[in-house]
């Protein structure tokens, strides 16, 4: 994996430096409801604009699908991200054509400016190669800070990398970087900890893990499609009947990888779907046919952190359990907080991401402490799969 990053770009005082960040952030009456994306496109802007760059935020906000709609607009973010960086954030009514042209003519050394919503032009998710010059023209270089975007062949995310001297920005570089020592290249023994409510959301995924790491620890509703296809009856808890035969043959080829598969052997059921439902925490056999099973239970989890504790890597993507209701959150929370101290002790690098990822590791108040936490969603989903991602593709044939 090679790429140029901020650091390698020459002299930058005067220059058009356009960068795409992921500004897709979430609203609430029209402001900024959590800022982390925001947060972190501070470091590449501040470092830019500090180097006498006129600084071009290029991104997207929602699905407008070429066409100009008002609720898309970049307009909130721009007083968001000027009170985090502490200097003034320009904003420019289009990314293209003569009023965006006349809106950099107006900035100096060292200004930032976000521009209007990508998205609302046709050409940006189609890679239309016109557009891509349109955007280009407003720019001497290009640098992508947008992994969570970095799935998507649009023209700011992989169009412009082909016209423009590219540059990695500091979140892609950290992200990149995180996920090279994670999966990459990485110290053995890997543990991945995969969880959500479907195997059919992640075949994939488990797939190509099974092949790259030493023990996968399977968790929530897939964890169920797994017992199922080796006998057990879960009662009526969530679970992907039809897909047995896959999972035997996932089963199956971990074995063959030497690839150790955890599924728990204890776990929590309930009869309701809903917080603080009256529960109980039986063997796997034991489910009844009117219980659902909702967490592993502590004894599955010891054993999951035991593993954990003889690994020198960790990536995790998705809750173990029904995290975002108690008592159905202390699986995910407990096994969270001995990587947390398992990465605090300097013994494990721990890379965590997905959105119910974040916010389960959230909930467990130990998101500072793993050693990267990825905000990205498909594109770290895409990362887990082994496919390349042609925003990073684009970037690396940048260095040829």
């Amino acid at each position: 994996m090679g790429f140029h990053t901020i650091d390698d770009m020459p002299a930058l005082t005067g220059k058009r430096v356009l960068v795409r960040e992921d500004l897709n952030v979430p609203m609430a009456d029209g402001v900024v409801s959590d800022n982390a994306r925001l947060r972190a496109a501070v470091g590449t802007i501040a470092a830019l604009a500090d180097r006498g760059a006129f600084v071009l935020v290029l991104a997207h906000f929602g699905r407008p699908r070429g066409k100009v709609v008002a609720a898309d607009s970049l307009t909130p973010v721009v007083p968001a991200l000027a009170d985090l960086l502490g200097r003034p954030v320009a904003f420019i009514a289009d990314c293209v054509g003569p009023v965006a042209v006349a809106g950099v003519a107006t900035l100096k050394a060292g200004d930032i400016a976000i521009l209007e919503n990508t998205r609302f032009h046709p050409g940006e998710e189609a890679n239309d190669p016109a557009f891509v010059a349109a955007l280009a023209a407003n720019g001497d270089f290009y640098v992508n800070d947008a992994f969570s975007a970095a799935h998507r062949a649009h023209a700011s995310t992989e169009g412009l990398a082909h016209v423009l001297p590219a540059f990695a920005g500091r979140e892609m570089q950290a992200e990149l970087e995180a996920l090279e020592k994670a999966l990459g290249n990485p110290e053995h023994p890997v543990a991945a900890v995969v969880g959500g409510a479907k195997v059919s959301s992640k075949l994939d995924v488990l797939a190509h893990l099974v092949t790259r790491v030493d023990h996968l620890m399977i968790g929530g509703g897939m964890a169920n499609t797994f017992l199922a296809a080796r006998g057990v009856d879960v009662g009526k808890s969530l679970c992907e009947h039809d897909l047995a035969a896959t999972a035997l043959d996932i089963l199956a080829r971990a074995e063959a990888a030497g690839c150790t598969v955890h599924l728990p052997y204890d776990v929590v059921v309930a009869k309701e779907f809903r917080a603080h439902a009256p529960s109980r925490t039986c063997n796997i056999h034991d489910v009844a046919a009117d219980e659902m099973i909702l967490d592993l239970g502590p004894a599955a989890v010891e054993a999951l952190g035991d593993a954990l504790k003889t690994c020198k890597t960790l990536v995790w993507n998705g809750p173990l359990g029904a995290f975002e209701m108690e008592p159905f959150d202390r699986g995910t929370v407990a096994l969270a907080r001995i990587a947390a101290a398992q990465t605090r002790s300097g013994s494990l690098l721990s890379v965590a991401g997905g959105g119910d990822t974040v916010a389960a590791l959230n909930r467990a108040g130990v998101t500072g402490d793993f050693s990267f936490v990825s905000m990205a969603g498909g594109a770290f989903l895409e990362w887990m799969e082994g496919k390349p991602l042609p925003g990073v593709l684009a970037l690396e044939r940048g260095t040829a």
